[in-house]
């Protein structure tokens, strides 16, 4: 009988653990679940980090992504989402350049047939932001020697970052979101408009989001956002900082994606784990494939950081 009970009390003691380990209050929120088959991509391929997804016509997907040890943007594919290809170098680094020896931070839009990039150039302790163009999503051509987008109002300071990037065929404008402040990592987002890609107008009312001090979880700064295009508003997909060391994923949206921005109450929504992304989980992507969402993001463990995936069942995403 005494047996019985023991073994009783460690299977009870065993489900309890199981459901803390998968309790959306431990590591996510408002309906997000982890891919039990995470990381997707890194390992011995060293960092890889900040992901751009776009799912082509014909139904395959392009990740766009940094790789540190290649100081470059990477191209891995993928036919369901969840399983990738190697990457594969796609546009390099430029070691002659005065603010591109170091790649980062893509975002990749399809337009007219034509791949539109933007991505964060890197040297001497500035960031700016670049543009190039491709028709196979492949071969990259530079549309500017210099940068499209630099650190020039105050509170940017030596950084603009993270760009993400829509055409509004409403406006005939291709709008965009960026990160500015500190060069490890940036304290809040702007906002600029172009008409060709390559002159910006920058918002005069920036940032557009920043930090909540009230928030324990973003206190310290708010980064590195993807913005999608709703019937009736815009929702982003933010990283905030707890410090400058502890990053977590929420949600906002905004009626015209510029002002009066209202976070989601369950922020926030992806939390580090125990294990590959224990130290921080960084710079979320989002697509709504079928009847569901995949949010790919960093996760980070000490100093390695691979690409994971977080997924919301059903078309809608309640908020």
């Amino acid at each position: 009988m005494k047996n019985k009970v023991l073994l009783l009390i460690m299977l009870i003691a065993n489900i309890a653990s199981t459901y803390c380990q998968n309790s959306e209050n431990n590591e996510c929120s408002g309906g997000w679940e982890k891919y039990v088959h995470n990381p997707v991509l890194g390992g011995d391929l060293g960092t890889i980090f900040d992901i751009s997804v776009l799912k082509t016509d014909k139904s395959v997907y392009k990740m766009y992504c940094s790789w540190r040890p290649k100081k470059s943007i990477a191209l891995s594919e993928s036919t369901d989402g969840l399983n990738w290809s190697l990457p594969a170098v796609c546009l390099s680094f430029n070691d002659s350049s005065s603010w591109e020896k170091d790649l980062n931070r893509p975002v990749v839009i399809q337009k007219d047939g034509v791949y539109h990039m933007w991505y964060t150039g890197q040297a001497e302790g500035h960031s700016h932001i670049g543009y190039a163009v491709s028709n196979d999503g492949r071969n990259w051509t530079r549309k500017n020697a210099d940068p499209v987008l630099s650190p020039d109002a105050p509170w940017e300071k030596v950084a603009v970052m993270c760009p993400h990037v829509i055409w509004d065929e409403q406006k005939k404008l291709f709008r965009m979101w960026y990160s500015g402040g500190e060069q490890y990592e940036p304290d809040a987002i702007g906002y600029a408009t172009s008409k060709d890609g390559i002159t910006w107008e920058k918002y005069k009312g920036n940032p557009v989001f920043s930090n909540d001090p009230k928030n324990e979880w973003e206190q310290a700064k708010v980064t590195a956002c993807q913005v999608i295009k709703r019937s009736g508003d815009y929702l982003m997909f933010y990283i905030g900082f707890k410090n400058i060391d502890y990053a977590q994923i929420g949600m906002a949206r905004s009626k015209n994606g510029i002002t009066d921005w209202e976070r989601f109450k369950g922020n926030p929504i992806i939390q580090p784990g125990p294990g590959w992304d224990s130290s921080a989980v960084y710079k979320p992507f989002v697509i709504q494939d079928n009847n569901q969402w995949l949010l790919f993001y960093n996760g980070r463990r000490d100093n390695h950081e691979q690409i994971g995936i977080a997924i919301h069942k059903g078309g809608k995403i309640g908020f």
